[in-house]
């Protein structure tokens, strides 16, 4: 299972850097570097955080990919 993620997209569309969107988000830069990787799942607080800044749904940016499995 995977969370995908289009915050790179969205972050470039606002015009800021990660450390921009770490600050107005009440995280790290490398928090932000670390979601845009994937290898970071932010909390349910932190993606609606992040969705509000960008002006958009949690399921514009974020998405569930589940591994093929029916659980």
């Amino acid at each position: 299972m995977a969370l995908l993620n289009r915050l790179k997209e969205y972050r470039a569309r606002l015009g800021i850097n990660q450390q921009d969107l770490g600050k107005l988000a009440g995280v790290s830069r490398q928090t932000i570097s670390l979601i845009e990787r994937g290898d970071y799942s932010p909390s349910v607080t932190l993606a609606i955080k992040i969705a509000r800044i960008c002006g958009v749904t949690v399921e514009e940016i974020f998405d569930y990919e589940e591994d093929g499995s029916n659980e």
